[in-house]
């Protein structure tokens, strides 16, 4: 995978982000935890807190959280994937608001929350994230199919639709969270059985 440099995002870029933990150390403990980063992209992504609040895995109610300057049409988030340590998205950017002013907002508010919440100091996540730009289709399945593939990866599901912090069940199943664009994929794997083949078949020859 070739990887650029963050500050290069264009408009029409596709691009693998993703970054872990401070010295690899957890950044979601529990469910609350995931579900407010979820809440804080999807504020990010220009959605509003009362569509967000209408599904379970974005659900914050109680939030005094306000992240202005969003709009849907600025960004697509195309698939993502919440573990222990870490977290992936595939984002694209639409406008010439640059992806790294949208992670830099999610992840300085998400580790202002977990500082809080947990009483601790400094750094939540490892330096910056990393960035990994997706050049052509058969790079874009295989970041598909290795982002929703990391929690049987790691042992922490036998199915990829048992872990419910990605977004496979978007593709495979029926649920149709708000902040995912499925077009792109779907039409990229030819169909949701081709998705789900592709997806079951993956094999992890290469760690990012």
């Amino acid at each position: 995978m070739n990887n650029r440099d963050y500050k290069n995002f264009s408009k029409g870029s596709i691009v693998h982000i993703y970054n872990r933990g401070n010295n690899k150390e957890k950044i979601f403990f529990d469910e609350q935890d995931y579900k407010a980063f979820l809440f804080r992209l999807g504020l990010c992504l220009g959605f509003t807190e009362e569509e967000l609040n209408k599904e379970k895995l974005t659900a914050m109610p109680y939030s005094r959280i306000r992240i202005t300057d969003t709009d849907k049409k600025n960004f697509k988030l195309h698939a993502f994937c919440l573990m222990p340590n870490h977290f992936h998205l595939l984002i694209e950017q639409c406008n010439d608001i640059s992806i790294s002013k949208l992670i830099s907002k999610v992840c300085a508010s998400y580790s202002k929350y977990i500082n809080k919440k947990y009483n601790r100091f400094g750094h939540v996540f490892q330096d910056c994230f990393k960035a990994v730009f997706i050049e052509d289709n058969p790079q874009l399945m295989w970041t598909s199919a290795y982002i929703h593939m990391n929690p049987v990866k790691d042992n922490l599901v036998k199915h990829p639709e048992d872990y419910k912090w990605s977004s496979y069940n978007d593709f495979a199943a029926n649920r149709n969270l708000l902040i995912i664009s499925k077009e792109l994929l779907t039409e990229t794997f030819g169909g949701q059985k081709n998705f789900i083949k592709e997806t079951l078949n993956f094999k992890v020859k290469q760690e990012i």
